[in-house]
């Protein structure tokens, strides 16, 4: 642009015709010109400068930014990767705790059915014990009473009671049953 102004000048000093001061004055003004420009482009020089460092100041906060994001990223990432290790840890021991108690319920429930097998034959022994001092008392109270009563009755009315049993069978059947069941007929 300063190169444009003095050409510009220059030619326009060709066209007039100056005296040699106005050329010294105009020469002058041209050289203040120059300093002024020189001084504008130097001031210019130094702003573009300073703007080009605040661009650069710019641009390494932005990085610092940038990277200090990055950091923070790295740092949440880590962070929920550890958050997830837990919660995988958490979650195989709470599958083991289940496994336990499951293995308990299973125990317990051998143990329920192992305490239902020993009431059942508990149960069951006490009803055969039962009935067997049952038919054994009951054998061997008849036996006893049939002992007693042989001793009781004499032979000759044992023979007579049996005489008349015999009689009453031939006329009741039922009692003929039973006396052919004992072998009394």
């Amino acid at each position: 642009m300063m190169k444009f102004l003095l050409i510009l000048i220059f030619l326009a000093s060709f066209s007039f015709s100056l005296t040699p001061e106005e050329e010294k004055q105009l020469l002058k003004d041209i050289a203040e010109i120059k300093t002024t420009l020189k001084a504008f482009i130097r001031e210019a020089d130094e702003r573009f400068e300073q703007v080009d460092k605040r661009f650069e100041d710019v641009n390494r906060r932005f990085e610092d930014f940038n990277r200090r994001l990055n950091d923070l990223r790295e740092d949440m990432n880590k962070r929920f990767e550890l958050v997830d290790k837990r919660f995988i840890e958490l979650r195989e021991d709470m599958n083991k705790r289940f496994e336990l108690v499951d293995q308990r319920f299973e125990q317990l429930y051998t143990f329920l059915w192992i305490i239902t097998g020993i009431f059942t034959t508990l149960t069951a022994s006490v009803i055969a014990f039962a009935w067997w001092d049952r038919r054994t008392i009951i054998r061997k109270t008849k036996e006893e009473t049939f002992e007693e009563m042989e001793k009781e009755l004499k032979p000759e009315k044992f023979r007579k009671i049996m005489n008349a049993l015999r009689e009453k069978a031939k006329t009741d059947k039922e009692l003929e049953a039973i006396l052919k069941k004992y072998g009394l007929l």
